[in-house]
């Protein structure tokens, strides 16, 4: 079984405020040399079979219509990942 990993962030012109709120704790504990965070989401989808470009293809346009809201997010990337 192959495993394909979606990755969606936020728009980059918008506020992300759980990355902000992660900053803010960062700078609080002392590690204010990590800042402007982004908070994300990753998905991993399980594939029957062989991964082609077309299989690829298929979880991407299921991430864009499905997995992501394209108003306020980005898909990032798409990528069969080894086990």
């Amino acid at each position: 079984m192959a495993k394909i990993v979606v990755e969606v962030m936020p728009k980059a012109e918008l506020l992300d405020p759980q990355g902000k709120a992660i900053s803010g704790a960062l700078a609080r504990g002392g590690n204010a040399q990590f800042h402007d965070v982004r908070v994300g989401k990753r998905f991993e989808l399980h594939y029957d079979g062989e991964v082609t470009p077309e299989v690829i293809e298929q979880a991407r346009k299921i991430a864009d219509e499905v997995l992501s809201n394209q108003v306020i997010e980005d898909v990032v990337s798409v990528a069969e990942v080894a086990e």
